[in-house]
């Protein structure tokens, strides 16, 4: 059964808590950066549907169980551009074309190193919300990457 993505509660929920920590899930600053179990929270804001798969699925419980792609921007990107099971699916696109719930992973070298949230535009380009280096409507342009990937969540199998 598909669960329609609904972009608007990951945005609110992005803004919500672009600046703060939410104390239902660990802070990860310290253990290599929050960013993308905060892409996490968010995307589950508006596809409430985690796959609990060991190892190779996306969910949190705890600090100690949890799957890699919660917290992890290499995870993270692979997890929602081959995931066809239970969770959320994704497809690649060009970061410029979009929407807002979406996310883009930066890469450096060969590897996913940070992991945003697209809350809005300024004309097309997409401005982020984010985690470790806390940011809210930040333009994409203002990071220095090798290269973005825009990850378009087109909905959530159950």
């Amino acid at each position: 059964m598909k669960v329609i993505y609904e972009r608007e509660k990951a945005v609110e929920y992005a803004k919500k808590w672009a600046f703060g920590r939410n104390p239902r899930y660990y802070n990860f600053d310290s253990l290599g950066g929050d960013c993308t179990n905060f892409a996490s929270q968010c995307l589950y804001a508006g596809a409430p549907v985690m796959n609990y798969t060991k190892d190779t699925g996306w969910y949190y419980i705890s600090l100690n169980n949890r799957a890699a792609a919660w917290t992890s921007a290499e995870f993270f990107k692979r997890f929602m551009l081959k995931n066809n099971s239970v969770g959320p699916v994704a497809e690649e696109r060009n970061p410029f074309d979009l929407e807002k719930g979406d996310f883009i992973s930066l890469i450096s070298g060969e590897r996913s190193y940070h992991t945003l949230i697209v809350v809005g535009f300024e004309g097309e380009m997409p401005l982020i919300a984010a985690h470790t280096y806390n940011a809210f409507m930040r333009r994409l342009d203002s990071y220095y990457y090798d290269e973005a990937k825009g990850i378009h969540i087109k909905y959530a199998n159950k």
